[in-house]
């Protein structure tokens, strides 16, 4: 048996499929000072007395993230070739906010007086122009051992090209330190670009002995084999590559969710979809224009990684994010949120800042009784007192207040969905947005609305969906390496001899998890640039890989010049093993009238004034059966609200297929 688990900040989702084809569910409260003990208890809840047993698991984390975001990794030190000891702090001259005069960088990961320079410089080719001398290598080592760090990362200048000098330093402090966490450049990411480059290698040492101790105890309780970890890149890779590279699952929960999204959206007939997951602390929103959208950069907490991922916007608004009324006056919503614990007020831990979920409560979007099936029953009464606190605040009124809160929250939704579509060339219109995430369905709505957006579908289970695509994600491997040479000088030959290294390598990593060769899939692919460019783009690799990069940057930047010179930067391999996946069947059909899910009638407020809508039960609609909005559908781990004037439709797969817009 198998089961999908996503680990969010608010609650760890299970979802366990059986041999019919249908799929368990269960949330529980995320334990943010041990994520394991969420996952053992989860785990003993679905399965009791499965942790004796073996079980497999695929699991997306969020250790390696929280650990970045929150600053609690490992004391780090940084080596590098001598006189380049502050790039890391330098960093690039791009300025997020031009007319901030007070802006404040991010603060590196390694502190000044724990980065040592070492004498030895290569080429841009490789070439050694300052040999590394047993004598100074064994100093640089005794310096490191003398500061007593928990982590070590190694990036020379230009060890892409050739690595020979990392791996000697590598050798020796291993030696000389057995166990200590060290991370090389030329094993995270041999490719150009020295701050790039140095702030990835960096990341994964920072966050290396937080992430392989977390993964090594639940190695333990559940037998190492019976782990995978979900990698940001959209693949699943073994515990061990985790342990090693944890920087690859920074955006492991998102990346989850991105490909189910975009799995659900070609099952009911449509590969043009805007994912858009709601949960208890942020959202996460991605277009995928005919297939997954992979990017190699990334930023987290303000830190570049490139690395390959799944290119997901994320955004401080979830149902925990928090209310506040800012110096100005103004109302805010997040980042700020009230976590698993002590989780909104309405929650009944402690909680005393208004938060999304207060406000969908108070307006009757939420039922008390019925949230997590009725698991977890809510306190409407406790947060009457504390939005009627923030009205006066604001001067509003208690119901304006609330739904303040939730055009604010939209606000911000909508801005992260207008960054990955309008700013981008790609028009809302033309994409179905697929909803998900536990609160999801409470606004997917009126963002639609707001955008245009045609159609919204909601899957059964969208409270859980991100851990049902940690078993839809497939064993994944990839390996890269620049060349930086121009299209006209290129050797085919040579290109090729490339590529074969890069396949030799993903093939043996898969192949060492049990994985035979003949089965394993290889996508060839190159970076790309115009001469004189300072960034790439990525193309698939065959004879008019030329004509694949003009077409491409066409689509992305609107111009295309074929007659200017044009220059490879990096060959890329990823290789993937087949994974069996989950098959739902198809529901049957249940005619257009949904009297027998329907529960009673049910008053919400919606845009300043209250409605007398219906409540149904999702578990009891069949395909066929047609809502008309004013409506509320409840489920496990999810609420739906249908607003006035809207209509939904079940399909073949179960799916809320909802048109905001009438």
């Amino acid at each position: 048996m198998i089961v999908g688990i996503d680990a969010g900040g608010t609650f760890t989702d299970f979802v366990l499929p059986d041999a019919g084809g249908d799929l368990r569910r269960l949330k529980v409260a995320s334990t943010p000072d041990d994520p394991a003990r969420a996952v053992l208890e989860g785990l003993e809840r679905l399965l009791p007395g499965s942790l004796h047993q073996q079980i497999r698991i695929v699991h997306g984390s969020t250790v390696a993230t929280n650990a970045l975001l929150e600053r609690r990794g490992a004391r780090l030190v940084l080596v590098t070739t001598e006189g380049f000891e502050d790039v890391i702090e330098i960093g690039r001259q791009a300025r997020r906010k031009i007319y901030d005069l007070a802006v404040t960088k991010p603060r590196p990961l390694a502190a000044a007086e724990d980065r040592i320079g070492v004498p030895e410089r290569l080429g841009p080719h490789g070439e050694e122009w300052i040999p590394l001398e047993d004598a100074a290598a064994d100093r640089v080592v005794e310096e490191i051992v003398a500061r007593e760090p928990e982590s070590v990362a190694i990036c020379l200048l230009h060890s892409y090209a050739e690595p020979e000098h990392e791996l000697e330093l590598v050798r020796r402090l291993r030696e000389r330190r057995p166990g200590l966490f060290v991370t090389a450049s030329c094993e995270v990411l041999p490719e150009f670009r020295e701050y790039e480059r140095m702030s990835t290698t960096a990341i994964n040492a920072y966050v290396g002995p937080v992430t392989a101790s977390y993964l090594v105890g639940l190695a333990k309780t559940l037998g190492a084999a019976g782990v995978r970890i979900m990698g940001s890149a959209g693949g699943v890779i073994s515990l061990g590559a985790a342990s090693r590279r944890p920087v690859a699952t920074i955006l492991s929960g998102p990346a989850a969710g991105a490909v189910a999204g975009f799995e659900i959206g070609c099952r009911a007939g449509t590969n043009h979809v805007i994912t858009f997951d709601m949960g208890g602390t942020s959202t996460d929103v991605s277009l995928c224009d005919g297939q997954l959208p992979h990017t190699s950069e990334a930023e987290i907490a303000g830190l570049p990684i490139r690395l390959p991922v799944l290119d997901v916007h994320t955004v401080g608004a979830g149902g925990g994010s928090i209310a506040w009324r800012d110096p100005g006056g103004s109302l805010r919503v997040g980042p700020a949120s009230a976590g698993a614990d002590p989780g909104p007020i309405c929650y009944g831990e402690g909680g005393d800042e208004v938060t999304v979920t207060d406000a969908n409560l108070y307006l009757g979007r939420l039922l008390p009784d019925r949230f997590l099936g009725g698991e977890r029953a809510l306190n409407p009464d406790l947060v009457v007192a504390p939005i009627e606190a923030l009205a006066r605040r604001l001067d509003l009124e208690p119901r304006a207040a609330a739904e303040g809160v939730m055009r604010v929250a939209n606000a911000v939704m909508e801005r992260a969905i207008r960054v990955i579509s309008l700013e981008r060339g790609h028009d809302p219109r033309d994409f179905t947005m697929v909803c998900f995430g536990g609160a999801g369905g409470l606004h997917a709505a009126e963002l639609a609305r707001s955008l245009a957006i045609p159609r919204v579908l909601v899957p059964p289970g969208a409270g859980t969906l991100s851990a049902f695509g940690t078993l839809l994600a497939e064993p994944a491997r990839e390996a890269s390496r620049s060349i930086l040479t121009s299209c006209a000088e290129l050797d085919p030959t040579l290109l090729e001899a490339e590529f074969e290294r890069l396949v030799v390598k993903t093939q043996r990593g898969l192949e060492d998890e049990g994985f035979r060769g003949s089965e394993l899939r290889f996508k060839r692919s190159l970076d790309m640039r115009y001469v004189g460019q300072g960034f790439e783009l990525s193309v698939p690799y065959g004879p008019d890989y030329r004509a694949r990069f003009d077409a491409r940057h066409e689509s992305r930047y609107g111009y295309a010049d074929p007659a200017r010179a044009a220059e490879v930067v990096n060959v890329r391999v990823r290789a993937t093993a087949p994974v069996t996946r989950p098959k739902p069947r198809p529901a049957e059909h249940g005619g257009p009238d949904p009297a027998a899910a329907e529960l009673g009638p049910h008053a919400f407020v919606y845009r300043g004034e209250q409605h007398e809508g219906r409540l149904y039960e999702r578990e009891l609609l069949q395909a066929g059966h047609r809502i008309e909005g004013p409506a509320i559908v409840v489920e496990y781990g999810t609420t739906i609200v249908v607003p006035p004037g809207a209509r939904c439709e079940v399909d073949e797969w179960r799916n809320l297929v909802l048109e905001p817009i009438s």
